[in-house]
């Protein structure tokens, strides 16, 4: 994640929920994910989190680089899965050419408005030519605190068509649907999923 101390904290002392609350299945929209790359794909996983989508990456064939930005997920990750997670923050991604996919899932949108192309531009270089890359969003066009302190950051489908472009992918499908959050709160999300050409 973006290092703002608020959300690095809420993650570092949240742990236990997470597990609990999230932690008995895989995201979603993964395994429709997985389905679209070859055979032991090299993937990347920001914001691995208690480790659960990195372990149905294995479970299926595929190589994980697991990576969060908080040393307690990081610790939680590999002792309930043994997914062989990092410590990385998102503005700390720094590999070029290294990976055939790249997953995250309800976790960019911890990355400031003003910062998300920076980070784009990061998960691009990060990619293979040819490589697909998911992320999910909350929808909307603001920034805001939740009761939690963490930072949230809305963004609508024509501003992440024009940031993914800019970044040089090629927008597969923009996806709208609903789901709770972390706050218990039901939002509008918006599901990318882009290839570097």
């Amino acid at each position: 994640m973006s290092g703002d101390p608020e959300t690095l904290a809420h993650y570092e002392a949240s742990v236990p929920y997470y597990t609990l609350a999230f932690d008995r299945s895989h995201s979603r929209h993964l395994d429709a994910f997985l389905d679209s790359l070859a055979a032991g794909a090299h993937i990347l996983e920001l914001g691995c989190g208690t480790g659960r989508d990195a372990a149905r990456m294995i479970e299926r064939g595929f190589t994980v680089d697991a990576t969060d930005g908080t040393q307690a997920m990081v610790l939680k990750a590999n002792e309930r899965h043994g997914v062989g997670a990092r410590l990385m923050r998102f503005d700390e991604l720094a590999a070029a050419n290294a990976y055939d996919a790249v997953w995250a899932h309800a976790c960019l949108f911890h990355v400031p408005r003003t910062q998300l192309s920076e980070v784009l531009a990061a998960v691009h270089r990060a990619l293979r030519p040819g490589g697909l890359h998911y992320a999910s969003f909350k929808q909307g066009e603001d920034e805001f605190r939740d009761d939690r302190g963490r930072l949230n950051s809305r963004n609508s489908s024509d501003e992440l068509a024009g940031l993914y472009a800019t970044a040089g992918f090629a927008v597969r499908e923009i996806s709208a649907w609903q789901g709770k959050g972390a706050d218990g709160v039901m939002r509008d999300w918006l599901s990318v999923t882009a290839q570097k050409a």
